[in-house]
């Protein structure tokens, strides 16, 4: 009986796995300590890479910083409250280098209110952002994927609070439009792979970063962190960035509508 194991030459098939040469990855909110982690990392993978957020000049200040450095970017300002404005950001990035092939959507915020205190504005500006935003930017995306018809990959920025709440804290609004976000991952997923094109997620723990400021530069709330992390530390952007670029390279391409949860093993224990 002959065996149903392909042929493989291992010595080329495996090399490759993290080449991004030639491809194009768009990254809204890359300027963010997260994104713009991401952005080096796909850049550096070979990737021509365009940032963008609502303050252009800091998508411009890092899209200035990979050229210094021999990469191919582009900044550019793009609010992620206006879905005509993501579809046009996508659009300039396809119109820069002839198409698109990998988005790490990475927009997302978070204002903290109590069950008894959430207001209608904040509750609906989270989701906006959180969740609204991660749709249309994929929607647009997914045209231009289409259109090239070489596949593709998006890659979705979420949070443990995607799959835990937390006791004490605010976080309705964000814990919600984080887990409406892995549907939407699993459901474009879905919809997408007849194309080629995967969807997967990310969900960090708390990253050392700005927007952690509040919770690291407190050392009753530090501690709380660390206790509730088996591996004994909080993430570091280049954690999350290793994964974004797994998730945009060939190394993924069997993988779709997956979360991977860059925890230091906290869903794993709680």
């Amino acid at each position: 009986m002959s065996s149903i194991t392909p042929r493989i030459d291992f010595s080329t098939a495996l090399t490759g796995l993290f080449d991004l040469r030639g491809k194009t990855a768009y990254v809204p909110g890359g300027y963010g300590g997260i994104g713009e982690a991401i952005a080096w990392g796909l850049a550096i993978a070979g990737a021509r890479v365009a940032v963008s957020g609502r303050d252009e000049a800091k998508a411009q200040a890092v899209a200035s910083a990979l050229r210094a450095a021999g990469h191919e970017a582009l900044g550019l300002a793009m609010d992620a409250h206006s879905v005509p404005q993501m579809q046009a950001s996508v659009d300039a990035v396809a119109a820069q280098w002839g198409g698109l092939d990998i988005l790490v959507n990475c927009v997302g915020m978070q204002r903290e209110q109590a069950l008894l205190d959430v207001t209608e504005e904040a509750f609906d500006e989270v989701l906006q952002v959180n969740l609204k935003a991660a749709m249309f930017l994929a929607q647009a995306a997914a045209k231009k994927q289409i259109e090239g018809g070489k596949g593709g990959a998006q890659v979705h920025l979420l949070s443990v609070r995607a799959q835990l709440g937390l006791r004490g804290r605010g976080y309705s609004a964000y814990s919600s439009s984080k887990g409406g976000l892995v549907m939407l991952i699993r459901q474009h997923a879905s919809e997408l792979a007849p194309h080629g094109i995967t969807v997967n997620g990310i969900a960090p723990t708390v990253v050392q970063t700005e927007m952690a400021r509040h919770w690291l530069e407190n050392p009753e709330t530090h501690q709380q962190v660390l206790e509730r992390i088996p591996l004994g530390r909080v993430a570091d952007p280049q954690d999350v960035a290793g994964a974004a670029v797994f998730f945009a390279a060939p190394a993924s391409r069997f993988v779709t509508g997956q979360v991977l949860y860059l925890d230091g093993g906290i869903t794993a224990s709680q």
